[in-house]
């Protein structure tokens, strides 16, 4: 069984993380989005919040599995079974990053990371600028999914 994990923050998940995810369960049996904490990060939705968000969107999905951890995705990978990392890019800024990412995973557990481009209409939508645009207020929801408008 081929497993990924999807790891994120997902302050709120968006319909970029949406088509990532969708794509990435043509390639792989199970996807695992896996909503990292950070003590460091302030977060605008609790995790409990971010979780159910997600949770809903995917009830119908048996192939998704959602979870939350502290510590480095590479040993959640290792703890899931899992020999894959998705990831998302959106831009060369991206790419830079998760490459670096992407190196360290494979010396760490062996972890192969696959990049899916973002499609040409989410490749502007980012957490941040959700986050930014409900905290002043403006129209968000065509960039997220159900499930965080309600």
């Amino acid at each position: 069984m081929k497993k990924a994990v999807f790891p994120g923050s997902f302050d709120p998940i968006t319909l970029g993380h949406l088509d990532i995810i969708n794509r990435g369960l043509e390639l792989f049996d199970e996807v695992i989005i896996a909503i990292g904490v950070n003590a460091d990060k302030k977060y605008l939705f609790s995790l409990a919040q971010r979780e159910a968000f997600i949770a809903n969107l995917f009830a119908h999905e048996p192939r998704i599995k959602v979870l939350c951890y502290e510590g480095l995705t590479a040993d959640l990978c290792k703890n899931e079974n899992a020999k894959y990392l998705l990831r998302g890019l959106r831009n060369t800024t991206d790419f830079e990053f998760e490459k670096a990412i992407a190196q360290a995973n494979a010396k760490l557990q062996d972890i192969e990371t696959v990049l899916l481009f973002s499609k040409p209409e989410h490749a502007f939508i980012s957490s941040s600028i959700v986050r930014d645009v409900l905290r002043n207020k403006g129209d968000y929801t065509f960039m997220v999914p159900d499930t965080v408008r309600e």
